[in-house]
């Protein structure tokens, strides 16, 4: 069996990529939150752990020597957006600092095969977490070679996740408290933590048939208006009614300036190239909430409920 080796495996996603996938390959988990590896160990205890964060070059130099992985899959990060307006600096030296060591530690491990878990935030960026992100990418799709694949996968917003507003919005309404709400115009992509094992797993996939680095992006996501979410968990819902400066109404997958580079690949899935490809079929719009399918009320329930 082959082994797969997570950074930040013991967090909601990365738990859900294990469940999907635990009979088909070894596990080693690389993380720095020892409560969640201990939850992680309690649920899948053939996963072997290693504690220690990806700031550190010589831990992860010694782990990767240890575990001497197939497949990595990086997805340690700082993603709350509010946080990283306040401390760009720390920002920087995970997101960007970090994922450099991961890239380096496949690269001195002869890893087959590096896949980084992106963000929409990154498409477009405006906020400091989307321009750390979006420099993890550029530094994923330039580190590829044929000896070492390394690709992205470019998320949107996955439901009950640590970052997801599901949990937040069900414990207000558990403490007899209004849902808070920036604006009723807001609407974002969605998708389940199976969903997105699944289209982890698929970018791996990609990777033997995409001979270049790629940001792998599932375009089969529907799009969530945040106001219909919150008035599916609760009458009570207080409009905030100011964006922040790193809030949108809309989120973007492929921006204008990306589909020139954006590729067809297959149904539900294409990929951003670091060039042009001749022989592979351009995507003629650009994608994101604006123009995804929307979610009925009953698949919006769905995902409240089982989202995870």
């Amino acid at each position: 069996m082959r082994k797969i080796l997570i950074t930040g495996g013991s967090g909601s996603i990365g738990r859900a990529f294990i469940k999907r996938y635990y009979k088909d390959y070894i596990f080693y988990n690389v993380s720095r939150d020892e409560n969640l590896q201990t939850e992680l160990i309690r649920s899948f205890p053939k996963v072997t752990n290693y504690i220690g964060s990806i700031e550190d070059a010589g831990f992860l130099y010694n782990t990767f020597d240890k575990v001497k992985p197939d497949i990595v899959i990086h997805m340690a990060a700082m993603k709350h957006i509010d946080i990283i307006e306040q401390h760009p600096i720390q920002g920087c030296v995970v997101n960007i600092m970090g994922s450099l060591n991961v890239i380096n530690a496949s690269i001195r491990a002869d890893v087959l095969i590096t896949v980084g878990i992106s963000t929409d935030k990154a498409c477009s960026a405006e906020s400091n977490y989307g321009h750390t992100k979006f420099l993890m990418e550029k530094c994923f799709m330039e580190a590829n070679t044929k000896r070492n694949r390394f690709a992205l996968c470019r998320f949107a917003n996955v439901a009950h996740s640590s970052c997801s507003v599901i949990p937040l919005w069900l414990k207000m309404k558990s403490e007899g408290k209004p849902l808070k709400l920036t604006d009723p115009r807001m609407n974002r992509l969605m998708f389940s933590q199976k969903e997105s094992a699944e289209f982890i797993h698929k970018t791996i996939e990609v990777c033997n048939e995409v001979p270049v680095g790629f940001i792998g992006i599932n375009t089969g996501m529907k799009v969530v208006n945040m106001y219909d979410l919150a008035k599916c968990i609760s009458k009570d819902i207080e409009i905030i009614g100011k964006l922040t400066e790193a809030e949108k109404f809309d989120e973007d997958l492929i921006s204008d300036k990306e589909l020139p580079y954006t590729h067809i690949l297959n149904e539900n899935y294409v990929v951003v190239l670091p060039y042009m490809h001749p022989e592979m079929k351009n995507r003629s719009v650009r994608y994101g909430s604006h123009n995804a399918t929307e979610m009925t009320m009953d698949e919006i329930k769905e995902l409240i409920e089982n989202g995870s």
